[in-house]
């Protein structure tokens, strides 16, 4: 932590300079090595320290922050299982976002969380998402009790599916000679 708040390095003539600057520059690399290339060409500078990048870097998201929270907030609002490939990703986008607001301040309740998550379901959940309004569950139950309900609804569509059509029939009248 001491390479990135702040706290002055030693002069260069202390014993220690060395062995800061090697972690420093380990530091500094571990910046660097998990920014995408759009930020690391923005703070990428010669003969900086992680302090000083890490500063950099701080000042990007704090610069973008408002911006990046009305966005979030509006994916977050707006987001519906239709929207997604599946239940799991679904829920998995909500609880990213949840996460993402309350990195730019906005937390975003459990309550609230649990209200938007059945807010985005189709009809088919409204038993479900009437029971999770009115028991108010873990994030993790909720999400157990939807699985659970499009389980049951696969096997009850399964079963109630029409027998495939008699692919020999078809085959058959397909090769039988043809009358002159």
């Amino acid at each position: 932590m001491s390479h990135i708040d702040g706290t002055p390095a030693p002069a260069a003539t202390d014993p220690n300079f060395a062995t800061w600057s090697e972690i420093d520059a380990i530091v500094l690399q571990w910046i660097y090595g998990t920014l995408s290339i759009d930020l690391l060409d923005r703070i990428l500078k010669t003969k900086s320290t992680a302090h000083e990048a890490w500063k950099r870097l701080e000042a990007i998201f704090l610069n973008n922050k408002a911006s990046r929270a009305v966005a979030l907030e509006h994916e977050f609002t707006n987001l519906t299982l239709k929207a997604m490939p599946s239940l799991e990703a679904y829920c998995q986008r909500l609880k990213e976002l949840a996460n993402q607001l309350a990195d730019v301040d906005q937390p975003v309740t459990q309550k609230r969380l649990l209200l938007q998550l059945v807010r985005g379901l189709p009809t088919e959940f409204d038993v479900t998402s009437s029971i999770i309004n009115n028991s108010s569950p873990s994030w993790e139950d909720a999400r157990n009790m939807l699985e659970q309900e499009q389980q049951r609804q696969v096997a009850r569509d399964t079963m109630t599916a029409p027998p495939p059509a008699p692919a020999l029939a078809a085959a058959a009248t397909s090769e039988s000679p043809r009358l002159r």
